[in-house]
């Protein structure tokens, strides 16, 4: 059972990664070549820090070519991606099955789905919102980056120490109560997290802010469309195995 869940989970990310990488492409792309316009225009610079290393010039040949980047390299990412997570999602649902009440299998995977799009990507988002090119000073890339995937590890971890207290606390004291606890002690570590990690502002005063607007919606609306894609696929995969399975042993 636990194999077929994988691999349910992997085909339905496979699924919620085309589908998102049709909404990115679609969406994303222009904000990304209008940023990329920018910084190749001198539109704008990076920041004013003299030390920061200067833009490559237009005429140095790029190891990716953009129409490469923006097709093949961007539907490989969201792919791996979204089979990552999918597969990731499939075993938490293992897990989880029967052990949050007498939740359908489908109604399970949302609310996983649901939970998991809040801790991994949601909340990182309002703290490090995502950037187009040609935003944020070269040299603090990774430091940028440490930041990010710190806070994510932060925020899950503080999101399973929540589901697993607040499932206790809903046997003593009822499921709402249970998890109104746990959503207030998850949301009161990651506001003191969040206030005491840095605050990473390198958007030049320059750039234009419907194009960092456009970036930043369209970086959402994938992140929802492949989560939305994934619970629902995925539910409907575990539904009907599991259903399957029962039929069986009856």
């Amino acid at each position: 059972m636990m194999k077929t869940l994988l691999v349910r989970g992997m085909l339905a990310g496979l699924i919620a990664g085309v589908l998102a990488f049709g909404f990115a492409y679609a969406f994303g792309e222009p904000s990304v070549n209008a940023a990329i316009g920018l910084e190749e225009s001198g539109g704008h610079s990076h920041s004013h820090d003299a030390s920061a290393p200067a833009a490559p010039s237009s005429e140095e040949e790029e190891l990716v070519p953009r129409d490469i980047q923006s097709t093949l390299g961007l539907l490989t990412g969201v792919l791996v991606y979204g089979v990552a997570i999918g597969g990731l999602l499939s075993l938490a649902f293992a897990f989880a099955q029967g052990r949050l009440g007498s939740l359908r299998p489908r109604v399970t995977a949302l609310l996983l789905t649901a939970g998991a799009f809040t801790v991994v990507f949601l909340v990182p988002f309002l703290k490090y919102p995502a950037n187009p090119p040609a935003v944020g000073r070269p040299g603090t890339i990774g430091s940028r980056t440490e930041l990010y995937f710190g806070f994510v590890a932060v925020s899950l971890l503080a999101g399973i120490f929540a589901t697993v207290f607040g499932r206790k606390l809903a046997d003593r004291l009822g499921a709402w109560t249970g998890f109104l606890l746990a959503a207030a002690g998850y949301l009161a570590v990651i506001g003191v997290v969040a206030w005491l990690m840095p605050v990473v502002d390198e958007v030049p005063a320059t750039f234009p802010a419907s194009t960092l607007w456009s970036f930043r919606t369209a970086s959402v609306g994938t992140q929802v469309t492949l989560w939305l894609a994934l619970g629902l696929t995925f539910g409907a995969f575990a539904e009907k195995t599991l259903t399957r399975r029962t039929a069986v042993a009856a």
